[in-house]
């Protein structure tokens, strides 16, 4: 059984990695060419190559659990058409110890596919943005920015709540064009700061720099509004700096630990979290998509060899992983207009389409 194993994964692993290695080239010369784009803008082409280069991990994320189809289909095809997989299933592999081999490979594609989503990709993303941020007067995030809340408990047993608007972040850490307005219990405006640079720490205690700070008193005391402005104000948050971090990103950009920070933050402070619950739950279940593509790609093996060339298995798996690609985001938008519950929107599309490789495998085994 050993030999068994060694010969399979051997050849299915190098199919799936030449695949891989094929969609990454197609890619990056995809990247490169839209980044030379930007040479009027004063990047040059080892920059445009680069930042090519940089975006690669995140691409290798979404299109692995294809490439494990792909390459599986070819692999296993090659063997059925040459007939070693008859020859193997005569020497004793059953359609249980061949599913159980090829569960035992998907885990390993399953890892490298976390791997790359969740430390790979974040990391090159991070570097691809500080190169571009360098010519763009070191600011990473520009457009939209971030709007943020907090509730604080008061000593007099009300509570303050605030609402903070961030526009970016700098190369340096620093938070870009900070505004945060205090409101009391009963929704009444109380104070108004501003501040072009602000740093938070991992406790949630912000330092906000040379800022305008508008106050309104109660009015039949004071109806004036005061203002004054400070070098700087000591603000104690329970925004933290990877609850803002993640709140600067796109939800499709997070990773799963960020996700999952940020719809507790959401919860907490009762605000709608339902589109950053199903990404969560689409990015932990996304690297299990390997063991469906697999299980989609072993009934490939037991067709026969006259049953269509290699190259009509190969387009049939390409239409499989761009439908299940197809319905993985339809059922996230899906879900989000009918208010489903997230991971049954996430785990829908891998469930059903394991269902339909386990149907097919199962009637291929009993009567092919």
């Amino acid at each position: 059984m050993k030999t068994v194993r060694r010969l399979l994964y051997r050849d299915v692993v190098v199919t799936v990695m030449f695949v891989a290695l094929a969609f990454m080239a197609l890619f990056f010369f995809i990247g490169f060419v839209e980044e030379l784009e930007r040479l009027r803008q004063g990047a040059g082409p080892a920059r445009a190559a680069a930042l090519a280069l940089l975006d690669l991990p995140g691409q290798f994320y979404e299109v692995f659990p294809i490439a494990v189809l792909i390459g599986t289909i070819i692999s296993l095809a090659r063997m059925a058409q040459s007939s070693e997989f008859t020859i193997l299933r005569t020497g004793g592999l059953g359609p249980g110890r061949a599913l159980g081999l090829l569960s035992l490979l998907a885990a390993g594609f399953a890892v490298l596919t976390f791997v790359a989503g969740d430390w790979l990709a974040p990391a090159a993303d991070q570097w691809g943005q500080r190169l571009r941020a360098s010519g763009n007067q070191g600011l990473l995030q520009q457009a939209g920015g971030a709007w943020l809340k907090d509730r604080q408990p008061q000593s007099d047993g009300t509570e303050r709540l605030y609402t903070v608007s961030v526009a970016g972040a700098s190369l340096d850490g620093q938070l870009e064009r900070v505004r945060v307005f205090a409101f009391d219990d009963q929704n009444r405006l109380l104070e108004r700061w501003e501040a072009p640079k602000a740093l938070v720490d991992g406790n949630g205690a912000w330092v906000l720099l040379d800022v305008r700070r508008l106050r309104w008193p109660n009015a039949i005391q004071t109806p004036d509004v005061l203002e004054e402005h400070l070098p700087l104000l000591n603000w104690q948050s329970r925004l933290t700096r990877s609850v803002v971090s993640a709140a600067l990103l796109k939800a499709s950009d997070m990773s799963t630990a960020e996700l999952f920070t940020y719809t507790r933050h959401l919860s907490a402070q009762e605000q709608s979290a339902q589109r950053y619950e199903i990404q969560f739950w689409r990015k932990a279940l996304y690297p299990l998509a390997c063991f469906v593509m697999v299980a989609l790609a072993l009934p490939f093996a037991y067709l026969h060899a006259r049953a269509g060339g290699i190259s009509a298995k190969v387009f049939g798996g390409i239409m499989l992983g761009i439908s299940f690609v197809l319905l993985n985001n339809l059922a996230g938008h899906v879900g989000l207009l009918k208010n489903w519950t997230p991971w049954a929107v996430a785990a829908a599309p891998s469930l059903l389409y394991l269902a339909l490789s386990m149907s097919a495998f199962t009637w291929l085994v009993r009567y092919r």
